[in-house]
């Protein structure tokens, strides 16, 4: 059954099924808009969704792996034949590629002794993950009025930050994987900005801050909440809102 209409706001999710993805579906959803809980996992994305419902949102689970463009284009299929738009997109779905350690345990993203095979698992997500999901999604950010897409990055993307000797990242290991992942992540946000800002489409980058998540081994000191603010507030910008910027919760972040 289509639940099309022209007013509801629907906003999808990648890596939706926990953490600053599903804090960001519980914030969205207590706005009013329909969430669309983005998940590799078809279980734990309804498990989430129901969660969802369950507080009172409107929530709908969607089996999508973002390195799968062939998911990804079923993906949209369903959110068209439902919904037959999109008003927000968030790329949120991404890895470290060492799996659950704390950042100064990740010994493997050192860049003289890097994996290629890890580095390219770590892009195919953060990066070309995002690639896809978008393009199959624009179609239907098109038919928004105020189309948005948030690409959900990291402090550690700012050369500026990571390249300062002084910095708050000289107490980590270098990254030969995440850090550059995030890093394209912020050049591919800019292009997509600039080619869409004549559509009204805003694109920006967000750094979370350090959040409390399976990826960091729990070792952050903010709650998904939390960190999911700043995704939620440039899901919902107004007309006169920016693009191709990188913020976090304290403002514009360097690049």
């Amino acid at each position: 059954m289509s639940e099309q209409t022209t007013h509801q706001k629907i906003a999808l999710i990648t890596g939706a099924n926990k953490g600053i993805g599903r804090a960001a579906a519980e914030q969205l959803a207590a706005l009013g808009m329909t969430v669309l809980i983005g998940a590799r996992d078809p279980r734990r994305g309804e498990e989430a969704a129901a969660a969802l419902r369950a507080a009172g949102g409107d929530a709908h689970a969607l089996a999508l792996d973002v390195t799968d463009q062939a998911t990804a284009r079923t993906a949209a299929t369903q959110v068209e034949e439902r919904f037959g738009h999109l008003d927000v997109l968030i790329n949120n779905a991404g890895i470290t590629g060492s799996g659950q350690v704390s950042p100064q345990d990740a010994y493997d993203q050192i860049p003289s002794s890097v994996d290629l095979d890890m580095v390219r698992a770590v892009f195919e997500t953060n990066v070309f993950g995002v690639i896809a999901v978008t393009n199959a999604m624009l179609p239907l950010l098109r038919r928004s009025p105020a189309p948005r897409i948030v690409n959900v990055s990291s402090h550690a993307a700012s050369l500026t930050l990571t390249s300062d000797p002084a910095g708050p990242f000289t107490a980590l290991l270098p990254s030969a994987a995440y850090t550059p992942s995030k890093s394209a992540l912020s050049a591919l946000t800019v292009q997509y900005a600039n080619e869409l800002r004549k559509d009204g489409i805003l694109v920006n980058a967000v750094a979370p801050g350090f959040v409390d998540t399976d990826s960091n081994n729990h070792s952050g000191h903010l709650t998904p909440a939390q960190g999911a603010a700043v995704v939620v507030r440039l899901a919902t910008l107004g007309a006169d809102g920016p693009t191709a910027g990188f913020f976090s919760e304290d403002g514009p972040v360097p690049w």
